[in-house]
C-alpha cells in the first residue's frame, strides 16, 4: 500500500511540474518597446549609415588599444623593476600592490576595449 501512495505522489508531482512547465515552453519573448527597430525604416533627420565610419571608428579604436597596451607594456616593465629590487625574503610593498591592481585595470579597459 505504501508503494502504491508513493507511485501516485511521485506521478502527480511529476504531472503537475509538466504542467506548469507548458505555459514557459510556449511562452514568446518580446524585445523592450524602447529597444530600437533594426527594421525600421531610415528617418529624414537620422545620420546616414555608413561602412566607412565603422571602419574609422576601428581604425581609432585599434590605434587606442595599441596606446593602452604600450601603457600596460611599461608599467609592467616598471613593477618588474621593482620587483627585481626588492628583497626576496621581505613581503611586498603597499605601493606594489597598488601598482598591480593598476595593471589588472588597465588590462581589463583593454580588454573590454578589445570586445567591443
Amino acid at each position: 500500500m505504501t508503494n502504491s501512495r508513493r507511485q501516485l505522489i511521485q506521478t502527480l508531482t511529476v504531472a503537475s511540474a509538466a504542467l506548469a512547465a507548458v505555459p514557459l515552453a510556449f511562452a514568446q519573448f518580446h524585445p523592450s518597446p524602447n529597444a530600437p527597430n533594426p527594421n525600421a525604416p531610415h528617418r529624414i533627420g537620422d545620420p546616414e549609415p555608413t561602412v566607412g565610419d565603422k571602419r574609422a571608428l576601428d581604425k581609432q579604436n585599434q590605434a587606442e588599444i595599441r596606446l593602452e597596451v604600450q601603457k600596460l607594456q611599461d608599467m609592467v616593465n616598471e613593477l618588474k623593476e621593482d620587483l627585481d629590487h626588492t628583497n626576496p625574503n621581505a613581503t611586498l610593498s603597499v605601493s606594489f600592490v597598488k601598482k598591480t591592481q593598476q595593471i589588472e585595470k588597465l588590462a581589463k579597459q583593454i580588454k573590454d576595449r578589445a570586445k567591443s
